[in-house]
């Protein structure tokens, strides 16, 4: 009876070799310690071993170890009522594109202005100079007031 027995050569290229394992390329973060290690670090947290992997600080330890709390450092989630809302959180592929022209100011300036000059204009309420006699709050502000309204959040929805 004979065995052909061929031997060749082979290169691993994973991390395991005989039966070792290379745990250190697993991210395992938190998970490290007993129940009784966790529970007490949940009452005293040390931190040397405080997980902050992902998380930016919001603040800054002074030298004897007292934190300093940064508040523009802290997210804020702004996140609108969205009780009555019609729409549904899922957009199909299929929509068909919606082409439109780019929004110019002549454009904005329809959108705004164009109707209550109009008005204006067949009511006789302009003066010789082409003013109005009844400004509308938007026509009162000044050219400051205006760039601050207009970089207000929200200030881009008609």
């Amino acid at each position: 009876m004979s065995f052909n027995l061929i031997l060749k050569r082979s290169i691993s290229t994973t991390a395991t070799n005989y039966g070792k394992r290379n745990f250190r390329k697993f991210q395992l973060f938190n998970k490290r310690g007993t129940r009784q290690f966790k529970k007490e670090q949940a009452q005293i947290q040390d931190p040397e071993f405080l997980h902050t992997r992902g998380v930016r600080e919001v603040g800054y330890r002074q030298a004897d170890g007292k934190f300093i709390l940064i508040p523009e450092k802290v997210p804020e989630l702004i996140v609108p009522d969205l009780t009555d809302c019609k729409l549904k959180p899922y957009v199909s592929y299929r929509v068909p594109d919606i082409i439109q022209s780019e929004f110019t100011a002549e454009d904005l300036f329809h959108v705004v202005y164009a109707k209550k000059i109009c008005d204006d204009f067949k009511s006789g309420k302009l003066d010789e100079d082409g003013n109005p006699l009844e400004p509308s709050v938007e026509e009162k502000l000044t050219p400051e007031e205006a760039k601050i309204k207009a970089r207000q959040t929200g200030s881009d929805m008609f």
